[in-house]
């Protein structure tokens, strides 16, 4: 088994080709609990193709700025051309091609879909719709440049890479935000199309799942998280619960949550003058003495250490 180096991380393949893959050996190296959003600018002169047939956990969309490239999703081939935007669906395996040699430049961005939220009542999360439309007629993954050209989703990429890199005080909403602009704009396409959201609204009621119980997770982490709790929140056993999260997302669910409190405080230390004892209350944790233990075990350094280090960094 050999793997291919590019700047999307490490991606599984079998040294005879396609044909003797298999799913388990596809799988991408991501960490999705711990960046949700990741970004970059793909160029052909830089980054080695093919990018082998591959799958993750991410939502991926493409699109494409210079030249021409192909991809190969859901059992397709599509020549995606300046202007033209793609989306592959979370664990469908797709691969990137080379158009006859021809230079390439694409922004790509992939972002855990399950973390998108809508405030309303009659727009369902992405992740359910995403499941819902599966292969309908009237929900394609592939939009032109002639479909898309009143909408600014090539702008909207760009800058949440940006975004992404300079990390400047609420940098998470703008991308956020970012995103769920360019996702309205596919909704509001499909809708255009035909493409009705009745059964994914049914669907959405259904409560919640090992699918988004990270979104629950992200949004309840200031407070008492037990993966006991989570486990009959997902009407699953604990044990099942903790094997069903490791093998969903590459770790047990306690150190998820770790890692999202503290992710938290380091933004909180980054952007405000908040005291530990208040990082530590608003993230979840019992005291300043259990972040701080936390925090230097998962970073290598104490919340004062890296506030120390980073704040001239972030400073607006």
């Amino acid at each position: 088994m050999s793997r291919v180096k590019t700047a999307r991380g490490d991606l599984r393949r079998s040294d005879t080709g396609r044909g003797t893959d298999t799913i388990g050996s596809l799988i991408e190296s991501s960490d999705v609990l711990n960046k949700p959003q990741e970004a970059l600018r793909f160029d052909t002169n830089e980054i080695r193709l093919p990018v082998r047939p591959h799958w993750h956990y991410y939502m991926e969309i493409v699109y494409v700025l210079e030249g021409s490239i192909r991809i190969e999703s859901n059992g397709e081939s599509e020549l995606l051309e300046p202007g033209d935007f793609y989306m592959v669906r979370p664990e469908i395996v797709h691969a990137f091609f080379s158009d006859e040699g021809k230079h390439a430049v694409m922004e790509v961005l992939k972002f855990d879909v399950s973390r998108l939220r809508s405030g309303s009542s009659y727009v369902p999360k992405m992740d359910v719709v995403l499941r819902n439309a599966g292969n309908i007629q009237h929900a394609p993954m592939l939009f032109r440049s002639e479909k898309i050209s009143k909408y600014s989703i090539g702008k909207s990429m760009i800058r949440i890479r940006e975004e992404l890199e300079h990390k400047e005080y609420g940098y998470d909403l703008m991308v956020e935000s970012r995103i769920a602009m360019i996702m309205v704009d596919v909704l509001r396409i499909w809708r255009q199309e035909g493409y009705s959201l009745d059964a994914a609204i049914t669907e959405d009621t259904e409560g919640i799942s090992i699918h988004n119980i990270t979104a629950y997770i992200d949004e309840h982490a200031g407070e008492d998280l037990r993966v006991e709790k989570l486990a009959e929140l997902c009407s699953m056993s604990y044990s099942y619960f903790a094997r069903s999260f490791h093998s969903l997302y590459g770790r047990s669910c306690k150190e998820y949550i770790e890692h999202i409190r503290v992710t938290k405080a380091e933004d909180l230390l980054l952007f405000t003058d908040c005291d530990l004892s208040y990082i530590s209350q608003e993230t979840g944790f019992a005291d300043s003495s259990h972040l701080i233990k936390t925090f230097r075990r998962l970073r290598g350094i104490t919340p004062k250490q890296y506030k120390t280090r980073n704040s001239k960094v972030y400073m607006v």
